[in-house]
């Protein structure tokens, strides 16, 4: 499936079957894939009240020690019913441990003015599931403010860093059809009002106006499986670079494989991701990026603070800390000038290139999924004890 979560559940599923772990999924009538210690199950047609019968049959049939929920509203189509799931699953007999991993915040759709309905259907399967796991800074804080229990286990790169067969930059970027003083950027993500996209269009017109020799690509799919939103957001894209008359400088791959991914990533000499909430660590983009050794130009936010900032927190992993000039460029949000000139500064300037690109190499060893899934592991072995009888 098209998606963050889909492709971390992926990578993380087979990072924990290479530890000996037997992992079953359970998703959408999408979600069909398989691969030798991992068994699919795409029985789910709607995320609501009905999935709760279908979860508890397949997990009484497997035997589950853990049950582990990967939580993104969107994912399940705003409704409640998985928020609701853990709360009913304390009444199965003989019932697996549950664990829960936030991948965001945002609240469901209940009904008009449900605002403290909502916040309380968020935030309660923290409290009912046996382990909660939240992956950055932004989320540590609000837990932590809220009294509530949690492990920090940050997200993985959602590609790989492997390239097609002989793959050779210069041929690929000819390919794209860009030429060899062109600086070519890259924008990686499913476009959606959180992440900036008319902000990097507004900036690639400023350089294009000063006469700079750019060019910029926007890898992989455009909208996604989970954010029905998303559509209307890319069709503002769209007709902004129509407006501006930008046709001819954005290049748009669609979705493709993880290889092409990479490729084009690889082909690319600056990223650029002007999220609107600020850089995070919980973004599968920003990950993928810093992965393949990218200089990046992004946005600051409550994400790109370090871990001893957060008050109340007493994590049991750290995160490194991003730093302007010295693993990424930071820059306002919503501001194309800004961007523009720390692309211009990226340009005119091959040693800070250079150092961020070997800074962002370093920074991603934190982010290995055989370290994500050995953290994860710990979790489920901490749990995993006989659980009190039940009166």
């Amino acid at each position: 499936m098209q998606g963050g979560v889909g492709d971390y559940t992926r990578a993380l599923a087979r990072a924990l079957a290479s530890l000996g772990h037997s992992v079953t999924i359970v998703t959408c009538v999408k979600g069909t894939w398989s691969e030798p210690g991992i068994t699919v199950f795409p029985v789910v047609k709607q995320w609501n009240w009905g999935c709760w019968g279908q979860i508890m049959r397949i997990v009484a049939e497997t035997r589950a020690d853990i049950m582990h929920i990967q939580y993104q509203t969107a994912a399940y189509g705003m409704h409640p019913a998985i928020n609701l799931l853990p709360l009913r699953m304390k009444l199965m007999r003989g019932r697996p441990r549950l664990v829960i991993t936030f991948h965001d915040l945002r609240v469901p759709y209940l009904f008009p003015k449900a605002g403290p309905v909502r916040r309380w259907i968020t935030y309660g399967p923290a409290r009912w599931c046996d382990a909660a796991i939240v992956t950055n800074v932004e989320d540590c804080g609000q837990f932590a403010r809220l009294g509530l229990p949690f492990h920090l286990i940050p997200i993985g790169s959602n590609i790989s860093t492997d390239l097609p067969p002989n793959y050779d930059r210069a041929a690929w970027r000819t390919r794209l059809g860009v030429s060899a003083n062109e600086t070519l950027l890259c924008y990686f993500g499913f476009l959606n009002e959180s992440k900036g996209a008319e902000t990097l269009i507004r900036a690639l017109w400023e350089l294009v106006t000063a006469n700079r020799p750019v060019k910029l690509v926007m890898v992989g799919g455009q909208v996604g499986d989970s954010d029905r939103t998303n559509a209307a957001y890319l069709a503002r894209v769209k007709k902004l670079i129509d407006e501006l008359r930008l046709a001819d400088q954005v290049i748009w791959t669609g979705f493709t494989s993880d290889t092409e991914v990479s490729a084009n990533l690889t082909a690319a000499d600056i990223a650029v991701l002007p999220y609107r909430d600020g850089a995070s660590y919980r973004r599968g983009s920003f990950m993928a990026v810093l992965s393949h050794g990218l200089p990046i130009v992004t946005t600051k936010g409550p994400g790109t603070v370090a871990l001893s900032t957060v008050p109340n927190v007493e994590p049991d992993v750290n995160l490194p800390c991003l730093t302007d000039g010295d693993n990424v460029l930071l820059v306002p949000p919503d501001d194309p000038g800004a961007i523009a000139r720390a692309i211009i500064r990226l340009m005119s300037n091959p040693a800070l290139r250079q150092r961020l690109s070997a800074s962002a190499r370093v920074l991603a060893q934190a982010f290995r999924w055989d370290v994500i899934a050995r953290r994860t592991s710990r979790v489920y072995e901490q749990l995993v004890q006989p659980l009190p009888r039940q009166q």
